[in-house]
């Protein structure tokens, strides 16, 4: 079985499409993140020298794992040649 065929198979679970569909925002913000990187031609390694941090750091950032503070997304966004915008969306009920 491939990663597709397994991926139809688990989306049938209504418990893991509801995880599944939870993490869109945070996957959708990682490739925001990714796309701001290569626009502004800079390697993971590149970015953390000008982040001040390490590449792994920038790896996890665009991870989509897990949500970043505020503050690194700003740092982030500022060396790539970005600015954030933070939004409050009401959901849908």
């Amino acid at each position: 079985m491939n990663l597709a065929e397994l991926k139809k198979k688990w989306q049938r679970d209504p418990e893991f499409q509801r995880e599944y569909d939870a993490l869109k925002p945070e996957f959708a913000l990682a490739r925001q993140m990714i796309a701001a990187r290569g626009r502004a031609g800079l390697s993971q390694a590149a970015l953390a020298r000008r982040m001040k941090t390490t590449q792994s750091t920038v790896a996890r950032l665009e991870s989509g794992k897990g949500a970043p503070s505020l503050n690194s997304l700003r740092r982030y966004a500022q060396a790539t040649g970005h600015r954030v915008d933070v939004r409050l969306v009401q959901s849908a009920r």
